[in-house]
């Protein structure tokens, strides 16, 4: 049994995004030789997200309109997390589309459904952020 960790970096310079990491993953599975075994790919940060989903630009505006509406960023008064801080929609929003995904790996390759893809959801943007890769397997 082999196990392989790597961090990914973002730099958001916006407050929220959605970047497609699928191919990032891959290559942490392409570098580690494992063939057969489980992915986990988790934010490591409590204001973003980790999630796999279709890469369809209407479905992630819709998840922008749907997020902002359960957790809307102002006024940022009305939240009691945001003394000193305007980011608490960010903590409600990561908690909505969860801190990691995990991810059969068969052959070399991830085992996806049909135009299953895994996204990094940033939702207080503007610093240096990561998600943690670890591969187990063989």
């Amino acid at each position: 049994m082999k196990s392989f960790r790597k961090e990914l970096w973002f730099d958001i310079p916006q407050r929220r995004a959605f970047i497609n990491i699928t191919s990032d993953v891959q290559r942490c599975l392409d570098d580690s030789g494992i063939r057969e075994g489980l992915a986990l790919v988790n934010a490591m940060h409590i204001t973003a997200s980790v999630f796999i989903n279709d890469d369809e630009s209407g479905l992630h505006h819709d998840f922008e309109v749907w997020l902002e509406g359960l957790a809307p960023h102002e006024p940022v008064s009305g939240y009691r997390h945001n003394v000193g801080e305007d980011n608490a929609d960010g903590h409600l929003k990561r908690q909505i589309m969860g801190r990691e995904v995990v991810v059969a790996i068969t052959d070399g390759r991830l085992d996806f459904g049909p135009w299953e893809q895994i996204f990094y959801g940033e939702f207080d943007g503007g610093r240096r952020k990561r998600v943690l890769v670890k591969l187990i397997g063989e």
